[in-house]
């Protein structure tokens, strides 16, 4: 059922969103060199790595790490990038890999391929069994702020909670933590 709630969601979400998705696009491409899109090399269910597609929001040459890793990440990150940062306007070409099936709707987010300290933490507590999510419990619980070892807790309860009412819950406090810029440290 979870599957096809996802299905359901991603082709509702892109056909809906088409226009805003290509404005978007074109005010990527308008603003600084290089693509609208971002494939970012994530770590998906069993620790399979698979491309995610982020509208972009740093400088093409930039360093392939998480932004709170890099001791200068304003320098990195476009103007346009930080409020789609902000509002989380750049994940939404990930509706795409949800429609894939690389992705759920919700699931704990999906790890940088070079985050080996999540990635062992999460398989040591069993989430890597899950499919990486849009957005997840951790994701309304702080995004940004909560270090590893809380992330993962988070990730765990979901694990042991997830329901499609649960999920739901966790869709509607999305889109109150989009809204407000809540949790996002760049």
């Amino acid at each position: 059922m979870k599957r096809l709630v996802d299905i359901a969601g991603a082709l509702a979400g892109l056909v809906l969103l088409s226009p805003l998705l290509i404005v978007l696009a074109v005010l990527v491409r308008l603003e600084s060199p290089g693509p609208a899109l971002h494939w970012s090399r994530r770590v998906g269910r069993y620790n399979r790595i698979f491309p995610m597609p982020k509208f972009r929001t740093m400088r093409v040459g930039s360093p392939d790490v998480a932004t709170h890793l890099l001791s200068d990440a304003e320098r990195w990150i476009t103007p346009l990038g930080g409020f789609l940062r902000r509002t989380s306007l750049d994940e939404l070409p990930q509706l795409w890999s949800v429609l894939k099936g690389d992705m759920s709707l919700v699931g704990p987010r999906p790890a940088l391929f070079n985050q080996d300290d999540l990635v062992a933490l999460r398989t040591e507590h069993g989430v890597d069994r899950l499919r990486p999510g849009l957005t997840g419990w951790a994701q309304i619980n702080g995004r940004d702020e909560l270090p590893i070892p809380e992330k993962v807790r988070l990730d765990r309860e979901y694990l042991e909670r997830r329901s499609l009412a649960f999920d739901f819950r966790i869709l509607f406090g999305t889109a109150k933590a989009a809204f407000s810029g809540r949790g996002v440290s760049h």
